[in-house]
């Protein structure tokens, strides 16, 4: 089955405002920064999304963010975006923070079928007994926290031991951006940019690809595929000029050597 979309534009066109969206990326790093651009000019509002962050204050989920389209975040980190900062500390913004490798294994059980999950990560803590600040009000008090979770003890090598159930997330849509792709919606990622793409990919009920350079079947070798064909319903192929706009999260520069000379 062809995959490819016409345009970015259409690839989005049924995602309705309240949907939740699962967004692949690491910072700047392998965000579909194209679909995110599409959503944007679609005018889609009220959405929940889930990602490891949520960008800067001008690229990524930043640009939702400051048009005020999400009303809801699953992130692991809130760094690096004073919008999203000030969004949620003035009860404008709804978000769940969840630590990081909880947030990759529910978003890949809600991809492998499996409900729920034990871990011991956050046990004894505020995730698990709740109490997080999900939602402040615009006088900063909380209004809206994290509910206590079940635990359970099981028999470790280490002996007994507290675990917390975690629920699987389920997206409405998966976006993702891919280095390599073919009409069947096999992806490849290359390098860091795999991070999290994988995880939003099988969590959407609806997978939606940017790929930098599509293929015909068959031209990636089976043993390379990281995004099986079956988790994405719909690609688009970008333009070189849309593969090559690629942000620095964090620009980072020491002095040349002919200036310290």
């Amino acid at each position: 089955m062809d995959k490819v979309m016409a345009s970015a534009a259409e690839a989005v066109a049924d995602i309705a405002s309240g949907s939740t969206v699962a967004v692949g990326g690491f910072g700047l790093c392998g965000i579909p920064s194209v679909l995110i651009e599409a959503l944007l000019e679609a005018g889609i509002d009220e959405l929940e999304a889930v990602s490891n962050n949520a960008g800067v204050d001008d690229w990524g989920l930043g640009r939702l963010l400051a048009a005020g389209r999400l009303r809801r975040m699953v992130a692991s980190y809130v760094g690096e975006n004073r919008e999203f900062a000030r969004q949620y500390l003035a009860g404008e913004l709804e978000v769940e923070l969840t630590p990081q490798g909880t947030l990759a294994e529910r978003m890949r059980a809600g991809g492998s079928g499996i409900p729920a999950f034990f871990t011991a990560t956050g046990v004894g803590t505020q995730v698990a007994e709740g109490g997080l600040p999900w939602r402040y009000d615009s006088d900063g008090n909380v209004v809206k926290a994290s509910p206590p979770k079940p635990t359970q003890v099981f028999e470790t090598a280490e002996g007994s031991k507290e675990f917390v159930l975690e629920h699987a997330i389920v997206a409405d849509f998966g976006l993702v951006r891919a280095w390599k792709g073919d009409r069947h919606g096999n992806l490849l990622y290359k390098d860091s940019a795999r991070n999290f793409n994988p995880l939003a990919a099988m969590c959407g009920r609806t997978t939606i690809a940017e790929v930098e350079e599509l293929v015909e079947p068959g031209e990636i070798d089976p043993n390379h595929v990281h995004t099986p064909g079956v988790f994405v319903q719909r690609v688009v192929a970008l333009t070189p000029e849309q593969a090559a706009d690629k942000r620095i999260e964090k620009r980072t520069v020491r002095p040349s050597q002919e200036a310290q000379a």
